[in-house]
């Protein structure tokens, strides 16, 4: 059944105008008269013109509105400057109550455009279908069945444009719970490389799970990619790198490595460079997010290392990348863990504590436990000083630094981090990154 109800008005034809008020209204009769047990929350999006106030806007449409009882408390008007502005305050409504079947009531002419908005702006979390205005006649209007993926039907300059007003919608707006914070290391030396671990501040995404600076969108999620792709402009403003020569890992939870300017693999947890100006990223929201450089040689790398990718050495495997690729010398490298669950909130099935204990009995607390505590940071470190990294050259402050000014626990912190542990499927994502400076 239908959750939301949107009724796009927001750019009729002039044929239609003077029959506005007959159309919303026999819309939202049909909309009652099929929703007698459950009434969706309904969304009117319309037009506010450049000079206008809002509350004007709104009472244009008053005579409409009156009458329906029913779907007065969930009957709200959207008026904006921009279909862009209009859509994306209907899309935080829809999140505050977590709707996600949505029936879109619109001119047959702004279809196809609302749905590349809508294609930009949502996620495959949502589901949508579409009804023209003007054939809003029967209950069977409200149901839903398969959504629909027709294909884009309009010109590439249309789209261009779309793209360009939701990028400019999306710069406007103010950032979320405080600055853009960046973490960095006091190992890595700063006149070689630029680098850093971000914090959850100074971003646009409002879902609070993924407030504020979410940097990963996925299906799974309410965030979608302009959103992070704005994050991510904010992002390298703040800390002097170029977002086009930007290279984030591609997530298998295992040990492939990326070398950059080779042939790209599927999927890989681990990438390298010695180009300067690329800037390569690893996620973390839990998982370890692992930074490495050599100032001899001027080569850099990220690892995205859980805890599949630590038993599997994927701290290791990039190192080993670094050796190969760029002739780095290992007592060369240095690699700083960034922030991720801790051993004091991390919790494994026994089976996999046990691929841990093999490591070091200390990497695993409360052994015997149906779920051990682990500790991921200790087993890399251990695995990176049997490959060869000097001890000194491994920075982990959740045991050389009584402030945690790079290591702190990401579940423990919910202020500063997100954390998949802690928040559940629907969690943002901080980076580790790091560039060989021009």
């Amino acid at each position: 059944m239908v959750e939301a109800v949107l009724i796009d008005l927001f750019s009729l034809p002039a044929n239609l105008h003077n029959n506005i008020q007959g159309l919303l209204h026999n819309t939202l009769e049909t909309i009652e008269k099929c929703s007698s047990i459950h009434a969706p929350c309904v969304y009117v999006m319309h037009c506010q013109r450049q000079g206008s106030e809002r509350k004007g806007e709104q009472e244009f449409l008053l005579p409409a509105l009156r009458g329906f009882q029913s779907l007065k408390r969930r009957l709200e008007v959207v008026c904006a400057q921009t279909t862009a502005a209009a859509l994306y305050t209907i899309k935080q409504r829809l999140d505050e109550k977590d709707l996600r079947i949505i029936k879109v009531i619109l001119p047959t002419l702004r279809k196809d455009l609302m749905k590349v908005y809508i294609d930009y702006l949502f996620t495959a979390v949502y589901q949508f279908e579409f009804e023209d205005l003007h054939m809003v006649s029967d209950c069977e209007n409200l149901q839903i069945s398969v959504p629909q993926h027709e294909g884009q039907t309009l010109p590439s300059q249309d789209v261009a444009f779309i793209r360009s007003e939701i990028q400019m919608y999306l710069e406007s707006l103010p950032s979320l719970k405080g600055e853009l914070t960046i973490l960095r290391s006091s190992l890595i030396p700063d006149d070689i490389f630029l680098h850093g671990f971000t914090t959850r501040t100074g971003g646009i995404s409002y879902v609070p799970t993924l407030s504020s600076c979410n940097l990963f969108s996925s299906s799974k999620r309410r965030d979608p990619q302009v959103v992070v792709k704005e994050n991510l402009r904010r992002l390298a403003k703040a800390a002097g790198f170029n977002p086009e020569a930007f290279h984030r890992v591609k997530i298998d939870h295992a040990n492939a490595v990326c070398i950059m300017g080779k042939t790209e693999p599927d999927n890989y947890d681990g990438i390298v460079t010695n180009q300067k100006g690329v800037t390569l990223a690893a996620p973390g929201a839990d998982c370890i997010p692992v930074l490495f450089a050599d100032p001899v040689r001027k080569a850099c790398g990220a690892a995205h290392s859980g805890w599949k990718g630590t038993l599997l050495g994927v701290s290791m495997a990039t190192v080993n990348a670094m050796v190969s690729e760029y002739g780095c010398n290992m007592k060369d490298i240095l690699v700083v863990l960034g922030p991720s669950v801790g051993p004091c909130c991390y919790k494994l099935p026994r089976e996999s504590a046990k691929e841990f204990h093999r490591i070091d009995p200390k990497c695993v607390r409360l052994f015997d436990s149906a779920s051990p505590y682990i500790d991921i940071r200790r087993a890399t470190r251990i695995l990176l000083e049997r490959g060869g990294i000097l001890p000194e050259n491994i920075q982990d402050d959740s045991i050389t630094d009584q402030n945690q000014n790079i290591t702190f626990c990401t579940a423990c912190h919910p202020d500063k981090f997100y954390s998949h542990f802690r928040d559940g499927p629907n969690f943002g994502t901080q980076i580790g990154f790091i560039s060989v400076k021009d």
